[in-house]
């Protein structure tokens, strides 16, 4: 199935940004959907961005303040952007109704970036940027990459060690799970919470079933994530431990030979649609742009020697 682009538009961020369109791609006969937004001229690169659960590609796009859209801002400094609604979200809900397991979905959106390089210029190579849950896709889908192309990986709301309790409270609603997604309601523009409603969708049952094994998982993966990887996590991120001593061994684990992590103050765990996601996003590209320089870039990489 070819790369079909939507004949409705969705609205830019702002008069001067790079128009955000809706699109579909295929993955492995799984119809994907999507956003894309692309320079004027060839791209320089190609920034993937994977959703988090509960969410959908419109987080990388966010409504209530034009300084949230990672889409936009990726366009309008030379990059291609694309947010993808992962396997069992979006147009292949219907195809998944229980939704596909993380590492499956990895496969699928891997093969949904081989259909959209066939139509579209991709520049020097890829940079798959995910969020929570997304994260531990790009992660999967960074362990499996054969080939080139793969720039790096940006992955923020995603540790590999549960806080306090937190592993007690997935899959809980109410106040505290509310509390625990968003951190603070200040740390968001006006109008978050009433325009994140078309964000929000069900997280599907499969994917539901996994998200306690991650932290026995990640050591598994890790050693086979060869890319440039950096870590950001957010001042009130309230689901993943982040002190210096449980982050020096998350990151040793990886096979990449550089990686890194961040603090993000004023930031919840949401970070994309928070008042410092235009901090968080122009970080994200300062990252690109590093890849981008490092000698061989986008080639395959050996495992890292400890």
């Amino acid at each position: 199935m070819p790369l079909h682009e939507s004949s409705v538009t969705a609205p830019a961020t702002d008069p001067g940004s790079a128009p955000v369109r809706a699109i579909t791609l295929d993955g492995r006969g799984i119809t994907l959907s999507g956003l894309l937004a692309e320079p004027a001229s060839p791209p320089r690169a190609l920034l993937v961005a994977l959703h988090g659960g509960g969410m959908r590609a419109g987080y990388f796009h966010g409504r209530a303040d034009p300084a949230t859209s990672l889409l936009a801002l990726a366009a309008s400094c030379g990059y291609a952007a694309l947010a993808v609604d992962r396997p069992g979200y979006g147009r292949s809900a219907t195809q998944l109704p229980t939704g596909m397991g993380l590492p499956e979905q990895a496969d699928v959106v891997r093969a949904a970036l081989d259909d959209y390089r066939l139509s579209r210029p991709c520049g020097a190579g890829t940079l798959l940027v995910g969020h929570s849950l997304g994260g531990v896709v790009a992660l999967h889908a960074s362990s499996r990459w054969t080939g080139e192309g793969l720039l790096g990986v940006d992955v923020s709301g995603i540790g590999d060690q549960w806080a306090p309790g937190a592993d007690q409270l997935v899959g809980q609603a109410g106040r505290l799970s509310h509390r625990m997604h968003w951190g603070p309601l200040a740390l968001y523009p006006p109008d978050t919470f009433r325009l994140a409603d078309a964000l929000i969708a069900p997280i599907p049952e499969q994917e539901s079933h996994e998200i306690l094994d991650w932290p026995r998982l990640y050591p598994e993966v890790a050693p086979d994530v060869r890319a440039p990887v950096r870590f950001t996590f957010a001042e009130h991120e309230l689901w993943w431990r982040s002190d210096p001593e449980t982050v020096r061994a998350m990151l040793e684990q990886l096979g990449s030979p550089l990686s890194w992590s961040e603090r993000l103050t004023d930031a919840g765990h949401n970070i994309s649609l928070g008042r410092t996601a235009r901090t968080y996003h122009l970080r994200v590209l300062a990252f690109l742009e590093q890849c981008l320089s490092l000698p061989g870039a986008g080639e395959p990489r050996a495992a890292k020697h400890h």
